[in-house]
């Protein structure tokens, strides 16, 4: 079973993925991580056996900081753009949270993962980054328990609002994670007298 420790030696050992993090971590940017998909796919295709990395399919590789000073969607642009000059063949995506919480009506996010613990699935809530010495950190808000055993599950503030389940259960039929992981278990809900009621998928 992967523990915490184990997620990060897969990185560590992982050349792609360690250039990437080398490469965002030269912006010198406010609480960065890379997230979601990028870390997620890692872990699965571990789980699955595969000689081969799968194609992120999320489509971007997602790169998070926190910038409450600059709030401007240009700067996010500018960024991607560093980025793309550094590794063109990496399709980019950078996101300042300080201001995602607007484009989500959501409250105002406090910090990166913040931000990362109300994503829709706790399999996806994951991010990792380098410290001073390069060293891989990771971060679970919602912890590993979910992704490790293959099940994808609604974050608690997804699970706590039936409208934003409706965007859970589109994702899921968006992604369609089985294709590429056969292994996983995904939990759908129904909203039920405001009751939501788990349903694994067969």
């Amino acid at each position: 079973m992967l523990n915490e420790q184990k997620i990060i030696e897969l990185i560590s050992k992982d050349k792609w993925m360690m250039d990437i993090l080398m490469t965002v971590k030269s912006l010198d940017l406010p609480d960065w991580w890379v997230c979601a998909g990028f870390v997620r796919s890692k872990i699965w295709d571990t789980l699955h056996n595969y000689s081969k990395r799968t194609p992120i399919p999320d489509i971007d590789i997602d790169v998070i900081y926190f910038d409450p000073l600059k709030l401007d969607e240009a700067e996010e642009k500018t960024l991607e753009n560093k980025l793309k000059i550094q590794t063109p063949n990496i399709p980019w995506s950078v996101k300042n949270e300080a201001r995602m919480h607007i484009r989500n009506n959501m409250s105002p996010y406090t910090s990166s993962i913040d931000a990362m613990s109300k994503f829709p699935e706790t399999a996806t809530a994951l991010g990792v980054k380098l410290d001073e010495n390069n060293k891989v950190i990771l971060a679970a808000p919602c912890g590993i328990a979910d992704v490790v055993n293959l099940e994808v599950k609604p974050t608690p503030y997804f699970t706590n609002c039936p409208e934003r389940m409706g965007i859970y259960e589109t994702r899921l039929l968006q992604k369609n994670w089985q294709s590429i992981w056969p292994k996983i278990n995904v939990f759908q809900f129904q909203v039920l007298k405001q009751k939501i009621v788990p349903k694994k998928s067969k």
